[in-house]
């Protein structure tokens, strides 16, 4: 009942910002902790980022904390993920995941998930 789609993805210059949204359909974000993980070619999906049901507890990877923000909106069905000072490991396809009750850096503890949205980072 909850559908994910992300936007937002490009190419974008070491140093440089992009903000990603995942908005839903269907149902709101109000009874889901959201999750925002990442897959480059070759390697396996890592955590980049997640919010608390309430957008009251955030938690990030180490390699992302003090560059990226996750957060929720007022209208509780969009999640953004702003990145800043990118780097070229950042390169991956970034997806957006919702679940009920969630290990916040464990993908398969999600129910639902978007297509993802490419992010490049040139060097």
């Amino acid at each position: 009942q909850v559908q994910l789609v992300e936007s937002g993805g490009g190419l974008v210059q070491a140093g440089g910002s992009l903000r990603l949204s995942c908005e839903a359909s269907g149902r709101t974000f109000s009874d889901y902790s959201m999750g925002w993980f990442r897959q480059a070619p070759g390697k396996e999906r890592e955590f980049v980022a997640a919010i608390t049901k309430s957008g009251g507890i955030t938690y990030y990877a180490d390699s992302v904390k003090g560059r990226f923000t996750i957060s929720r909106d007022s209208a509780k069905n969009t999640v953004p993920l702003q990145m800043k000072s990118l780097k070229p490991e950042d390169t991956a396809v970034y997806y957006c995941a919702a679940g009920r009750t969630v290990v916040p850096t464990l993908w398969g503890t999600y129910d639902y998930w978007g297509q993802g949205t490419q992010v490049t980072v040139s060097s």
